[in-house]
């Protein structure tokens, strides 16, 4: 319903325009041509066709970027959302790894030097996790270079 409120106020308004020229007696038709007529002293004739193109235009451009604010807002959604599962998904796997590593600790004889190198991709995996949650803008080189960058 609340997609149709200025259709159903329109409704409503021509609604209460035409029952009251009815029981008026009005001729809203020529109250108008009469009131253009009344312009006419006034020289506003010359810019009432200009002003209905030009706000005609301006409609439909409004139209057209207020439809293209809700796709990238639906876009933005959609890859906070996205980004939240894999965010979810990925520290899943780092918190499960972290039981091969105290494996690895407790074994004899496991090289330092790997356990070392597992302890660095975890980092950067975690840091690379972090620069692209905090992306600033959500385009395909920010994105691209927040994760490069770690």
């Amino acid at each position: 319903m609340n997609n149709y409120k200025l259709t159903i106020i329109g409704l409503s308004i021509s609604v209460f325009v035409y029952f009251s020229a009815i029981f008026l007696e009005i001729d809203l038709y020529e109250q108008l041509l009469m009131f253009l007529a009344t312009l006419e002293q006034y020289e506003f004739d010359k810019f009432i066709i200009p002003l209905g193109i030009f706000a005609i235009f301006l409609v439909f451009d409004m139209r057209r970027r207020v439809k293209k604010i809700k796709l990238e807002n639906a876009k933005l959604k959609i890859y906070k959302a996205m980004l939240s599962s894999s965010h979810h998904i990925l520290n899943n796997f780092i918190y499960q790894m972290d039981i091969f590593k105290i494996t690895a600790e407790d074994t004899p004889g496991f090289d330092a030097r790997t356990l070392a190198y597992y302890e660095d991709i975890i980092s950067n995996t975690s840091h690379q996790i972090h620069s692209l949650s905090n992306v600033s803008s959500i385009d395909e080189y920010s994105i691209r270079s927040s994760v490069m960058s770690g």
